[in-house]
């Protein structure tokens, strides 16, 4: 009997082990064939003008210098709102909100917000900072963006930081420093690569929306930096081009999708570098 329950545990186990490799396997499998597609049709397009040059008309020859430009100023503005008020919401969570009834209704919204339609998101903003000042900006889509990202920071921040030890926080009251001081000068280096991995997991949500800008930042073929101002970004010249009937603009849509999705992968690499922990003997 014991050897019968020995053997079905192990089948059990066998079949289970054996259905996560061939889900990791669907998966990669996937991955590879979105890189491969990327690269067969981006690839080819990639040239000075793609980096130096704006949208061009149908007919015309252009790049996504605009598009590159825009996008890097509204996600790096968005990014810089969406970690202070992540990571400091996360942290009150954490560490002061705790079980209050406050702090429940705060996580409820913060789910909400995770669940919500980006395109919901875009209509919000419109409706706050675009429809009351007639004009589409950057500035309204760095804000949309940042209202995606805030609830994807603000969960993995109060996740990280409830996994830091009691005694992280014990030593600090027994140095007799102040709590705000133990969790800036221990509880946020210890929870460090956590909040980053937060920080790059929203990154990449926000890089690559389309709907949101389309409300707020609206794009366009021309170079600007002005943040009051509409603004092309990369999702909306790859939503834009990718409609044309010129094959040269389809060509310069699939380059600004490869463009995308290699500059995410880079950041999460070098991020990867920079927070990783030095070995310990």
């Amino acid at each position: 009997m014991a050897s019968f329950k020995r053997a079905r545990r192990t089948i059990a186990d066998g079949i289970f082990t054996a259905f996560c490799y061939a889900a990791t396997l669907v998966a990669l499998i996937g991955l590879a064939a979105i890189l491969w597609s990327l690269l067969v049709r981006g690839f080819g397009g990639l040239n000075l003008d793609v980096f130096t040059m704006s949208i061009p008309a149908q007919g015309s020859k252009g790049g996504l210098a605009n598009a590159i430009v825009g996008s890097i100023i509204m996600c790096s503005i968005a990014m810089v709102i969406a970690l202070i008020v992540g990571v400091l919401a996360g942290t009150w969570l954490a560490e002061f909100g705790r079980d209050s009834a406050f702090a429940e209704a705060v996580r409820f919204v913060n789910d909400i917000l995770l669940a919500a339609p980006s395109v919901l998101v875009g209509v919000v903003i419109w409706m706050v900072l675009v429809k009351p000042f007639h004009g589409f900006s950057a500035l309204a889509g760095s804000v949309a963006l940042a209202v995606i990202a805030v609830p994807i920071i603000t969960r993995t921040t109060e996740d990280v930081l409830k996994l830091q030890p009691s005694s992280l926080r014990e030593s600090g009251v027994a140095l007799g420093a102040p709590h705000w001081t133990t969790i800036r000068s221990v509880l946020w280096k210890s929870a460090g690569s956590g909040i980053m991995t937060g920080g790059l997991l929203a990154f990449a949500r926000i890089s690559g929306e389309t709907a949101p800008l389309l409300f707020t930042a609206l794009g366009g073929q021309f170079f600007t930096l002005s943040l009051t101002s509409a603004m092309s970004a990369l999702p909306l010249a790859i939503y834009t081009l990718a409609e044309s009937a010129s094959d040269d603009l389809v060509s310069l849509a699939w380059t600004g999708a490869l463009l995308i999705t290699f500059a995410v992968l880079a950041v999460n690499i070098i991020a990867r570098f920079a927070i990783r922990e030095p070995n310990r003997s």
